[in-house]
C-alpha cells in the first residue's frame, strides 16, 4: 500500500497560497483510496433563527490553512497515519429540506459503504440525522456524544419534522441510536418548558451541563462520557454553538454562559480510546463572526477528531 499523501509543504508553498482545501490537504480526486474524508454540507435551511451556516464549509477549511501535521496532545500525526483527504461537498437541495435530507443520506452512503469514515462540515444541525442513518445500516444501533447549547430532541418547528432542532428525536424514534449509550454536553440556557427536559430523558439521554463542565472538571466529565458509551461504534456530534459565544459569536442561536474552546477539545481528546465512526462539526455562520473566532475553533475541533479516528485506526492495526 502506497505511504499517505499528507498537506501541501508550507516550506515551499506558504499558508495563505494554494487551494483551501481542509488543512491543505489533497482533493479526493488525487489519491487512490481515502480512509477518513473530510467533506462539507453546504445546507442551512433547516435553521430557526439567524441563516448563515450554508456558508461554515468554506469559512472552516479557510481557517483550517493553520493547522499543522502533528498533535501533541494525542500524540499523533493523523495524516501520516492514514489518508485523509477533503471530500468536497455533497450539494444538496437549498429549497426542500426532505429532498436534501435523502440526498445527503444518498451521498455519505457511498463514503460509509466504501469503507471511508467522514468528519462532516456543516452546515446545519438537520444534516446529524441523514448521516447517522448511512452509519446505521453499517454498524446497527449508534452511540452518540452531542456536543450543544441546546437537546435537538424537540418534535416540529411550525408542523416540520425536519429542522435542526429535531434530529436525534427522529434519530430514536427511528431506532438509529443505542439509547443506552447517548448523552448531550455542553447544556444550557432557557426552554419552552420542563417537559422538553422530560422527553429528552425519556428518550434515554443523559445531560451533562456547560456548568457541570465548571464545577466538576474536563477529566471527570471524560472519563463519565467513557463510561458511558464504552466499546460502542461512536458517533460525536459538534454544534459549535456549545461553545460561549466568547468562543464562537459566528453561529446561528448564541446561548450564554457556554464552555471555552479549551474544555472542549480536552473533552474530545479523553475520548480517545472510544470506537469513534464518524463526526460532525455544526452551525458555523461566518457572517456573524469575528477575527475567524469561530471557523478557528471549528478547524481544530475538526482536527482532533480526524485524529482521533486516527488513533482508531492505529490501535486496530498496531501501527
Amino acid at each position: 500500500m502506497n505511504s499517505p499523501i499528507g498537506p501541501t509543504d508550507s516550506s515551499l508553498v506558504p499558508r495563505f497560497a494554494g487551494p483551501a482545501t481542509f488543512a491543505r490537504l489533497p482533493r479526493i480526486d488525487q489519491v487512490e483510496r481515502a480512509d477518513v474524508a473530510v467533506v462539507g454540507v453546504p445546507f442551512d435551511t433547516g435553521v430557526s433563527y439567524r441563516p448563515g451556516a450554508r456558508f461554515g464549509p468554506s469559512a472552516i477549511r479557510e481557517a483550517s490553512r493553520l493547522l499543522r501535521p502533528y498533535h501533541p496532545g494525542l500524540d499523533v500525526a493523523p495524516f501520516e497515519q492514514f489518508q485523509v483527504v477533503d471530500g468536497g461537498d455533497i450539494a444538496v437541495n437549498p429549497f426542500s429540506v426532505g429532498d436534501a435530507v435523502e440526498t445527503l443520506d444518498q451521498g455519505a452512503s457511498k463514503f460509509v459503504e466504501a469503507g471511508t469514515r467522514l468528519v462532516t462540515l456543516g452546515g446545519d444541525h438537520t444534516i446529524a440525522l441523514p448521516l447517522l442513518r448511512s452509519l446505521y445500516r453499517q454498524h446497527g444501533p449508534i452511540a452518540l456524544l452531542h456536543f450543544d447549547a441546546h437537546l435537538d430532541t424537540w418534535d416540529t418547528y411550525f408542523g416540520e419534522p425536519y429542522t435542526h432542532g429535531t434530529p436525534f428525536r427522529r434519530a430514536v424514534e427511528e431506532g438509529i441510536l443505542d439509547t443506552e449509550a447517548i448523552a448531550h454536553v455542553g447544556t444550557r440556557g432557557p426552554l419552552y418548558g420542563k417537559r422538553d427536559l422530560e422527553d429528552d430523558r425519556r428518550f434515554g439521554f443523559g445531560i451533562v451541563t456547560a456548568t457541570d463542565v465548571l464545577r466538576k472538571g474536563v477529566d471527570e466529565i471524560a472519563d463519565a462520557l467513557r463510561q458511558r458509551i464504552g466499546n460502542r461504534p461512536l458517533y460525536v456530534s459538534v454544534d459549535i454553538d456549545v461553545l460561549d459565544p466568547a468562543h464562537a459569536p459566528g453561529t446561528g442561536t448564541p446561548e450564554a454562559g457556554g464552555i471555552t474552546s479549551r474544555e472542549l477539545l480536552e473533552i474530545l481528546r479523553g475520548l480517545a480510546d472510544l470506537n469513534l465512526v464518524g463526526a460532525d462539526v455544526v452551525e458555523v455562520a461566518p457572517a456573524y463572526d469575528h477575527a475567524q473566532i469561530t471557523s478557528t475553533a471549528a478547524s481544530h475541533v475538526a482536527y482532533d477528531l480526524v485524529s482521533l479516528l486516527a488513533l482508531n485506526h492505529r490501535g486496530q492495526t498496531g501501527s
